[in-house]
C-alpha cells in the first residue's frame, strides 16, 4: 500500500538521494497514519523500513593482508562505524569502543573485498525469455559473486540486455538489494564492416556503428545512459593458418578506434578493449585503451608499449584455459594447432614485464564459468603464470581499484575507505586456494555472510 499524502517535495528529495546511493531518504510527512512505526521513502514513492543506524563493530584478526604492501599483518584490530572503517591497527594499539560489536576471527586471515574487474551480471538471454526474468537471472549471478567475497566488480557489457545493467548498478547503489559495488558498461560499441546492415537494430544488443562519427555519438549515448566504461572489440575471431601461425580478426580501422577512444577520454570516461591478437591489439594499446582485456596474443615489444603509456592488463585467464577452447581449436585445425599455449605465455610474460599493471578480472558469465567461483583466476596466476600469491592478490584489490578509479574508496582495509571485509580460514599466501573457501563477507559495514567457526 502507498503512502497517498507524499508531497511532491519528499518525492523529489527521495530520488535525488537515490541517485547519490542513499536507500533511506526521509520519512514521510507527519503524522504517520499507516501500520506501524514511521517508514522511510523510497525512489518509487512508497514506503519501506527505515534502515537501523549504522553501529560499531571490531574485527580482531590473527592475520590481516596489507594489499598496499603485499604482505601480511599479525594480529591486528579493523574498527567499523557505519559503512566506513574508522581505525586500524595493532591489537593492543587500538582501543575497542564500549559497546562495539566484537568479531574474533582468531588465527583467521583478513583481506580487503575482493575486485572483479571483468564480469557479466547477465547471460545471454534466451529466445523468449522476460526482461523481468533475465533480470532476476543477474541478481541471482552477483549475489553469487558478493558471497565468494567480491565486493565490488566492473561490469564488461549486457550481454544483450541493453543499458539494464545500469538500473541494477543503481538498485544496489540505493540498498534496493545486496551486491557488488559496480562500474558497468551498458551495450558496448561493435563495428559493422563495409556493408551498412538492412535490418532495424536491436536496442538491446550492442551498439553497431560504421563510420568515425557513429562511434563519438554511440561513445556519447552510452554516457548520458549513464555507462561507466565505454567496452570496445578491436579484434573479432582467431584461426589458424596452414602453417599454424596464429590469425586475428581486425574491426575497427584504426581512425575509427581512435575517434572512438578520444571520445571516451573527453568525456572524462575510460575504455575497456576486447583484444585476441594482431593489429586489432596494437592498434588498441597504441590508441591508449585504457584497459587491455584478454590479448592472446600478446608480445614484449606491446607489454613494454602498454607500461610506457600507464594501461592495464586484464587477461582473463581461466576464461580461455578451460576445456572448450581446445575442443574449438581440434574441431578447427584437426588437432595441430592450439591457443591455450599462446595464451599462457603471453599472460606469463606479461606478468613478468616490470612495471606491468596485471588486473584481476575472470569474464565470469554463466555460460561456461559459473558466478561464484572466480578465485578459481587467483590460483590460475599462481600456478600457470608464476605469479606471487601476494601479486595475485594485489591484482584483484589495490590495481584494480587504480584501474577503476577507486583507489580511496576500497582496495586495501584502511581509515576512511568502505567496510569491505572478507576472512579466510587460512593464509592465502601459503596456500592461494584459501580465497575458494572465502567464509566471511561484509560490504559497507553490513554483514553479507559469516560461516566462520572461530579458533
Amino acid at each position: 500500500m502507498r503512502y497517498k499524502l507524499l508531497s511532491r517535495t519528499a518525492f523529489s528529495i527521495a530520488l535525488i538521494a537515490v541517485s547519490l546511493g542513499a536507500q533511506v531518504v526521509q520519512p514521510p510527512p507527519a503524522p504517520w497514519r499507516g501500520a506501524g512505526p514511521t517508514p522511510c521513502v523510497g525512489a518509487d514513492g512508497g514506503v519501506l523500513q527505515c534502515a537501523p543506524p549504522g553501529r560499531v563493530i571490531a574485527i580482531r584478526a590473527g592475520r590481516l593482508f596489507d594489499s598496499k604492501a603485499g604482505r601480511m599483518l599479525l594480529k591486528q584490530v579493523v574498527l567499523v562505524q557505519g559503512d566506513r572503517i574508522t581505525d586500524v591497527g595493532p591489537d593492543g594499539k587500538i582501543q575497542i569502543p564500549s559497546g562495539a560489536t566484537v568479531i574474533n576471527f582468531g588465527t583467521a586471515t583478513v583481506l580487503p573485498g575482493l575486485i572483479d574487474a571483468h564480469t557479466h551480471m547477465f547471460n545471454t538471454p534466451k529466445a523468449g525469455m522476460s526482461r523481468e526474468a533475465s533480470i532476476l537471472i543477474a541478481i541471482q549471478n552477483l549475489q553469487s559473486d558478493l558471497r565468494a567475497g567480491f565486493t565490488s566488480a566492473r561490469d564488461m557489457s549486457s550481454h544483450g540486455n541493453g543499458y539494464a545493467d545500469i538500473d541494477v548498478r543503481k538498485a544496489i547503489d540505493a540498498g534496493q538489494i545486496d551486491g557488488p559495488r559496480f562500474q558497468v558498461a551498458g551495450r558496448g560499441i561493435r563495428w559493422g564492416g563495409a556493408t551498412r546492415a538492412t535490418t532495424p537494430a536491436d536496442p538491446l544488443v550492442s551498439t553497431v556503428i560504421y563510420s568515425a562519427e557513429e562511434g563519438r555519438a554511440a561513445v556519447r549515448e552510452h554516457v548520458e545512459r549513464g555507462a561507466d566504461w565505454i567496452k570496445l572489440f578491436p579484434t573479432g575471431a582467431y584461426s589458424f593458418t596452414a602453417e599454424g601461425k596464429a590469425v586475428y580478426e581486425l574491426m575497427y580501422p584504426m581512425p575509427v578506434l581512435q575517434a572512438l577512444i578520444d571520445e571516451t577520454h573527453r568525456l572524462g570516461h575510460k575504455a575497456a578493449c576486447h583484444v585476441l591478437g594482431g593489429e586489432g591489439q596494437k592498434n588498441a594499446i597504441t590508441a591508449g585503451c585504457d584497459t587491455i582485456e584478454h590479448a592472446f596474443g600478446l608480445d614484449q615489444e606491446q607489454a613494454t608499449m602498454m607500461v610506457q603509456k600507464g594501461l592495464f592488463y586484464d587477461p582473463t585467464f581461466v576464461r580461455y584455459l578451460e576445456p572448450y577452447m581446445d575442443d574449438n581449436d581440434t574441431k578447427n585445425t584437426g588437432g595441430k594447432y592450439r591457443m591455450i599455449p599462446i595464451f599462457e605465455k603471453a599472460v606469463t610474460m606479461a606478468a613478468s614485464t616490470n612495471g606491468m599493471k596485471l588486473m584481476f578480472g575472470t569474464g565470469v558469465d554463466g555460460a561456461t564459468y559459473p558466478h561464484g567461483t572466480q578465485a578459481l583466476d587467483f590460483e590460475a596466476f599462481v600456478k600457470r603464470a608464476g605469479v606471487t600469491p601476494a601479486r595475485a592478490i594485489q591484482a584483484g584489490t589495490v590495481v584494480n581499484a587504480e584501474a577503476m578509479g577507486w583507489s580511496e574508496r576500497v582496495g586495501s582495509i584502511e581509515k576512511g575507505k568502505f567496510a569491505d571485509v572478507i576472512a579466510v580460514s587460512g593464509d592465502p599466501l601459503a596456500d592461494i586456494t584459501e580465497l575458494q573457501r572465502v567464509k566471511f563477507v561484509m560490504k559497507g559495514g553490513k554483514i553479507i555472510r559469516n560461516d566462520m567457526v572461530p579458533k
